[in-house]
């Protein structure tokens, strides 16, 4: 045999690629036979009301609720308040530095936009995270 003898054959498996319809029903066939049986079987296995518990409100989101939440977050790595996850103090100065700059970042970013509460909120907020995390860092 030659070289030229020797060939490829080349099937396109594509969805969209021609002499491929049989493909695309068998698909649709059973996409359409399982479907009613996988609706069913997900409705048995998780019902909202099973994961989530009794339903939590939470506070309106709003620029203090933010800053809030940063605080939060930093005072978990600073190791001053536990973390929620696992209930341990665990301390990552690094992370909670990095949380501290960016509320420094958005004191100066908001500088003129803020009302005098948002404002006061922020300057106590940071200089709290960084008396801690002077405090911690040595």
């Amino acid at each position: 045999m030659t070289k030229e003898d020797k060939g490829f054959i080349i099937k396109d498996r594509r969805a969209f690629a021609e002499g491929n319809q049989e493909i695309d029903e068998r698909k649709k066939d059973k996409k359409e036979s399982s479907g009613e049986e996988v609706k069913d079987q997900a409705q048995k296995e998780s019902s909202p009301e099973d994961k989530q518990g009794p339903e939590i409100h939470l506070p309106e989101i709003n620029f203090a609720t933010f800053i809030i939440s940063l605080n939060a977050s930093a005072l978990v790595h600073l190791g001053v308040i536990e973390d929620p996850a696992s209930g341990k103090k665990v301390k990552s100065l690094a992370i909670g530095k990095q949380t501290i700059d960016i509320l420094s970042m958005l004191e100066e970013k908001t500088k003129g936009n803020l009302t005098t509460e948002e404002e006061n909120m922020l300057k106590n907020v940071l200089y709290d995270l960084r008396i801690i995390y002077v405090k911690e860092h040595e």
